[in-house]
C-alpha cells in the first residue's frame, strides 16, 4: 500500500525532469531504432514526433527544452522563495540568480564551441543552456521583486507584447509581421547584436536573445504553478485537478492564438509557449498527483536519478564518448541480436550505460549545481 508523501522537496519534480532529460539523454534513439527496424507506418510517426519541424508546427520533442525551463520555474518558490522566508536579503538573492544565469551561459557556449580557441566569427554564443540561464535569471528578479499579482501580469505582458513587436515589425526590405526566417525582426535584432556564428546560415539562431523575452513568460508559468503547489489553500488532490484544468485551458488558448501566430520553437511564439506552458502544467499535474499526493513513487525512481544530475548528464557529451563506452561492454549483444534488432540493442545499451553511470553519482552523493 503506497503511503502519502509529505516532503519539502517535491520528488514529483525532480521525477518529471528526469523524464524530461531521458529523451535527450538518448531516449528519442529507442523509437528512431523502432522506425528503421520495421519500417513501420506507426512506429515512423512515432520517431517523427523526436523530430523538429523546420519552422512553424509543433512535435513532441519541441516540449523538451520549454518543459526543463518550466521545471525550472516550479522549483523557484522551493528554492529562492525558501532562501526568502529565512530572510534573505534582496540584493543577496538577485546576485545568487544572477550567478547562476551566467555560469549557465557559459555553460552553453562550451557545450556548443568546446573547449577550443576560436575566431569570435566562428563562436556560436546563443544556445539551449544560455537561453535557460538569461530567461531562469530574469523570470527570478521578477519573482524576487514582485508579488504573485505582479508576476501574472509580467507574464501577460511579456507574451502580449512579444506577439505585438512581431506583427508591427519586420526585417529590413520586408511587410510588417512577417515571420519567415530572414524576414522576422527577432531573426533581424540577433544578426546585429549577437557576435559570432547563428546556427541557421548565419542568419537565424533558434537560441538567440530576442526570443528570450517569451521563454521568460514560460518559466513566470513555471513559478506561478510552483506558488499555488506550495502556498494554495486546497488540498495536494484538489491543486492537482486544478493545475490540469489550467494547463488544458492554456492549450485551448493557444489552439486559437496558433491560427494568428503559429506555433514556432525557433522564434518561441507566444502561441507556442502557451501550448508547452500547458502541456507542461499537464504532465506537472500527473507527476504530483501519482507521486506526491497518492504516495507512489518507486516506479519514478529510474526518472529521479536522471533529474538529479540533468545539466551534468547535458553536458557529458563533450567529455565522454558514450558511444564508444557503450560498445566497449555491450558490442557483443549487438552482435547477437543482428540486424536491424541490434539498433534497438544498441538504443537501449546505450541509456543503461548512461543511466548507471548517474545512479553510481547519486548513490554518491555527486550532484552537479550550478
Amino acid at each position: 500500500m503506497a503511503e502519502p508523501v509529505i516532503a519539502k522537496r517535491l520528488y514529483s519534480l525532480d521525477a518529471l525532469r528526469g523524464f524530461d532529460m531521458f529523451w535527450i539523454m538518448g531516449g528519442e534513439r529507442i523509437f528512431h531504432a523502432l522506425s528503421k527496424a520495421t519500417d513501420n507506418p506507426f512506429w515512423n510517426s512515432i520517431s517523427h514526433q523526436f523530430s523538429h519541424p523546420d519552422w512553424n508546427g509543433f512535435r513532441f520533442y519541441d516540449l523538451i527544452f520549454p518543459l526543463f525551463l518550466f521545471i525550472a520555474g516550479v522549483a523557484t518558490p522551493y528554492s529562492v522563495g525558501r532562501q526568502m522566508e529565512k530572510g534573505a536579503s534582496q540584493q543577496s538573492l538577485l546576485w545568487r540568480v544572477i550567478k547562476r544565469g551566467l555560469i549557465l551561459v557559459i555553460l552553453g557556449i562550451i557545450y556548443n564551441n568546446g573547449l577550443v580557441l576560436k575566431p569570435l566569427s566562428e563562436i556560436r554564443f546563443g544556445s539551449v543552456l544560455g537561453r535557460i540561464g538569461l530567461a531562469y535569471m530574469f523570470a527570478n528578479i521578477i519573482y524576487i521583486y514582485f508579488k504573485q499579482k505582479g508576476q501574472l501580469i509580467w507574464t501577460g505582458a511579456l507574451l502580449l507584447g512579444y506577439w505585438l513587436l512581431l506583427l508591427f515589425t519586420s526585417a529590413p526590405g520586408f511587410a510588417p509581421g512577417d515571420l519567415t526566417l530572414e524576414g522576422n525582426f527577432v531573426s533581424y535584432v540577433d544578426r546585429l547584436l549577437l557576435p559570432g556564428h547563428l546556427y541557421v546560415n548565419n542568419i537565424h539562431d533558434p537560441e538567440g536573445l530576442m526570443a528570450t523575452i517569451p521563454a521568460i513568460g514560460t518559466c513566470l508559468l513555471g513559478i506561478l504553478t510552483g506558488n499555488y503547489l506550495k502556498h494554495g489553500n486546497a488540498q495536494p488532490g484538489t491543486k492537482a485537478v486544478r493545475i490540469l484544468v489550467a494547463g488544458a485551458a492554456l492549450v485551448l488558448i493557444s489552439l486559437a492564438w496558433n491560427l494568428v501566430f503559429p506555433y514556432n520553437k525557433n522564434l518561441w511564439t507566444s502561441s507556442f509557449a502557451m501550448l508547452v506552458g500547458g502541456i507542461s502544467m499537464l504532465l506537472l499535474s500527473v507527476f504530483y498527483y501519482i507521486i506526491d499526493v497518492k504516495g507512489y513513487k518507486k516506479w519514478a525512481f529510474f526518472f529521479v536519478v536522471i533529474g538529479m544530475n540533468s545539466i551534468l548528464i547535458y553536458m557529458s557529451g563533450h567529455f565522454i564518448d558514450w558511444k564508444y563506452t557503450t560498445m566497449s561492454f555491450f558490442e557483443w549483444l549487438t552482435q547477437l541480436a543482428g540486424e536491424p534488432g541490434n539498433l534497438l540493442v544498441y538504443a537501449l545499451c546505450y541509456i543503461a550505460v548512461k543511466w548507471t553511470f548517474l545512479y553510481i553519482l547519486y548513490k554518491k552523493k555527486i550532484f552537479l549545481k550550478v
